[in-house]
């Protein structure tokens, strides 16, 4: 009797420790990853996976196929250093198909990752001398804070919703284009490498976060926060770990030269992409801008050597658009905080480059200043330049509505946004008359405000 009665009540216990059994892989396959996926670079016939994984997992590979095609997947790979504190890795697909969508799956520790999406990539289409520029759009924005009150300044927190991450992940975009201050050091962390190690990984791999990053591929520069400490320049003195803790957390085409800056440039469709390192060789800005009324020869914000790459890569570009994206503004006389006219070596000599030799299509995307607007700026003899700014993606709110900025001059009417935002820029048209059209929306997906040029305003 007691065996009658005892096994009957076993089985729910057994039904479920065999569920457990089942489900434990999974599981533990959701905790091996910390964050992402993410996609970088896409390219014609390759494109970058980024993810971080945790200190547990002891291999990693990424197996991909053609859309719908899953019988003829291939597997890359990652053959570096596992087990470490903290392990963000890239693997890189090669031998695509150009203009071929791919879904992707992460293996670890040789079982599928269980995750909450399907993930998938399209790489850029072989259009030149076959067919018009296709049109395209993506994202933008600056100033990402994520608070986190053990470390964050007492009083009202400075990061707000980050529920506009949700926002852009449901945004239809080719890609996202991060520009500076993509995560915020603190007192605590840019005082050692470890601690620039942690904000990074710590920032990363919040859940809010993971749907945008698995959305679309990222691409991205850095200005003061994500680099060092605020204002932080070239006297940094971990400069180099933050250049390398950078590079880890992001799959850009390259990063500077000879392990030095972050600069690199990328396309898309007909538009080319200049992504500026405005903090590696910086001054400080608070060295005077002029001495005796002449510029001053020693305050410089990009360096010789990136300033030579920039002026030879734009005579060597036939983009539509030549979008120059960099951290601090570029083109706002007015402002008292860091732009390129404060360093006017350099800002004066690019500004007589771009007028001798008639380097048609050039805008400027940049962050940094916690408010959206568009700065246009005229110039003699030569059509005008345009300074699209987009900030803050959770942030504060910057004070431009005091002081000389509140009205100004320069800025485009009706362009200004003073709230957590980001941006969508579309390219279209046709050849020759290539329309660039900036729409400012907030997280509820409310557009606050557009500006748009066209190609032919430009020359």
């Amino acid at each position: 009797m007691n065996n009658a009665f005892t096994m009957p009540s076993l089985r729910p216990i057994v039904s479920l420790f065999l569920l457990l059994l089942m489900l434990t892989p999974a599981v533990a396959q959701q905790k091996a990853i910390v964050a992402g996926p993410m996609t970088g670079s896409v390219e014609l016939r390759d494109a970058i996976i980024w993810l971080e994984v945790a200190p547990t997992v002891k291999n990693a590979a990424v197996r991909y196929y053609k859309n719908g095609q899953p019988g003829s997947s291939r597997t890359e790979t990652y053959t570096g250093e596992l087990g470490k504190r903290y392990n963000p890795i890239k693997i890189q697909l090669v031998n695509l198909e150009p203009g071929t969508t791919y879904q992707y799956e992460i293996v670890l520790n040789g079982q599928k990752a269980s995750l909450p999406r399907a993930l998938h990539f399209t790489t850029k289409p072989l259009w030149q001398y076959r067919q018009p520029a296709p049109d395209f759009s993506f994202l933008t924005g600056s100033c990402a804070y994520f608070n986190e009150p053990a470390y964050d300044r007492p009083g009202v927190p400075y990061g707000h919703d980050s529920s506009i991450f949700e926002t852009m992940a449901a945004t239809p975009a080719n890609f996202m284009m991060w520009l500076g201050d993509n995560w915020y050091t603190r007192d605590v962390d840019y005082a050692s490498i470890p601690g620039l190690e942690y904000r990074a990984h710590r920032d990363r791999s919040l859940p809010v976060l993971q749907p945008f990053l698995q959305a679309m591929p990222h691409y991205a520069i850095w200005d003061d926060h994500d680099f060092g400490p605020n204002n932080a320049n070239k006297s940094y003195i971990f400069r180099d770990a933050s250049r390398e803790v950078f590079t880890r957390y992001w799959a850009n085409p390259s990063f500077g030269e000879k392990g030095e800056g972050i600069y690199t440039r990328m396309s898309y469709s007909d538009v080319d992409f200049f992504l500026l390192d405005g903090r590696y060789w910086s001054s400080a800005g608070e060295m005077a801008d002029s001495i005796g009324g002449q510029p001053n020869p020693a305050k410089k914000m990009y360096g010789d050597a990136q300033m030579e790459w920039l002026r030879n890569a734009l005579l060597q570009s036939n983009a539509s658009f030549k979008i120059i994206v960099t951290g601090s503004q570029a083109l706002n006389p007015i402002s008292i905080f860091d732009s390129f006219h404060h360093f006017p070596i350099e800002y004066h000599s690019f500004m007589n480059f771009l007028r001798e030799y008639k380097i048609p299509g050039v805008l400027f995307l940049t962050g940094d200043r916690h408010h959206s607007e568009v700065v246009k700026l005229p110039r003699e003899g030569a059509y005008p330049l345009y300074d699209i700014t987009s900030s803050p993606l959770t942030s504060g709110v910057g004070g431009v509505l005091r002081g000389n900025e509140k009205d100004n001059p320069y800025r485009v009417p009706g362009t200004l946004v003073v709230t957590q935002n980001f941006s969508k820029v579309t390219v279209s048209g046709e050849k020759g008359d290539r329309k660039l059209k900036v729409v400012f929306i907030d997280k509820n997906r409310k557009e606050l405000a557009t500006f748009e040029v066209g190609q032919k305003e430009l020359r």
